[in-house]
């Protein structure tokens, strides 16, 4: 069957109301079964299901259509053309990860919280009024919200749900510029890990209405929420952390995430870690 322009831009409507849809709806993973004749540009309706935080899967055999980096792959008795290649979408791979993230979230809450906890509360009420903990909704994976745990490094304000911390904050505690400056603030994100919320390694979580931002003004921005967020992750240490000056800096984060995401395994959530500490003991310029 032969596709006209007409037949072809009302049915490219069709996909792309589909994919708006199935966000609204919550489904994290759309499947099209369509004519190869009548898809004029496959890598836009891939771009703007990242948009959406939507994976959408090609069936069948649309191969002169697809973009260069796209990746086929069977699915059961059928093969599925996807936008990129995320090995933590192996059921296994998922475990290994969990696995590895209860454990050492345990080893630090047990270990390392069980003492610092008291002590850290203690020091942050003599600084002044306020919660010990600070919590605020951060953005998770496939989109979806989770408070997320820091211990309060400001002064209570009215603008920490909107405005980043950045060099020389007025609101920053003095016992905050210590805790920032050596990740001390981020330990009680290991609750958060141990909860399923983060995860240990991964892109970092941002506020929701950044998301909403970034989404808006950035290239597949949306893809980092396709895994858990991390307290660590590979663009934090390539030194991509703090303050967000530039779109240029976000994009560049952005793309430190899905490599990340396309290339995962159990070692280099190990290596991220370890230099993680390295660059915790070393001292970060970025860390305010």
């Amino acid at each position: 069957q032969s596709f006209d322009y007409t037949k072809k831009k009302e049915l490219r409507a069709k996909l792309i109301e589909a994919i708006r849809l199935a966000s609204q709806k919550k489904i994290h993973e759309l499947y099209v079964c369509i004519n190869p004749q009548a898809i004029t540009d496959l890598k836009s309706l891939f771009q703007l299901a990242d948009e959406y935080c939507l994976r959408i899967r090609f069936v069948p055999d649309i191969v002169n259509n697809y973009p260069d980096n796209a990746v086929v792959r069977p699915i059961h008795q059928f093969q599925a053309i996807s936008q990129r290649t995320e090995p933590l979408e192996d059921q296994n791979n998922r475990f290994i990860k969990r696995i590895f993230d209860i454990a050492f979230s345990l080893l630090v809450i047990v270990f390392v919280m069980s003492w610092l906890y008291p002590i850290m509360a203690l020091l942050i009420k003599l600084q002044g009024p306020g919660p010990v903990i600070f919590k605020q909704l951060r953005s998770g994976e496939n989109n979806e919200p989770f408070v997320c745990y820091k211990f309060r490094s400001m002064r209570v304000n009215s603008d920490s749900d909107s405005k980043q911390a950045v060099k020389g904050d007025s609101r920053v505690t003095r016992l905050g510029h210590f805790m920032r400056k050596t990740s001390i603030d981020e330990l009680p994100q290991f609750f958060n890990v141990l909860k399923g919320d983060m995860s240990v390694v991964g892109p970092r979580p941002h506020m929701l209405n950044h998301t909403k931002e970034y989404n808006q003004i950035t290239e597949n921005f949306m893809v980092r929420h396709f895994v858990k967020p991390g307290i660590t992750g590979l663009a934090q240490i390539r030194g991509l952390r703090g303050e967000i000056s530039d779109m240029k800096y976000i994009q560049e984060r952005i793309n430190m995430d899905i490599e990340y995401l396309e290339s995962w395994n159990i070692i280099s959530d190990l290596k991220i870690c370890f230099l993680t500490f390295y660059h915790v003991f070393k001292g970060d310029e970025h860390a305010y």
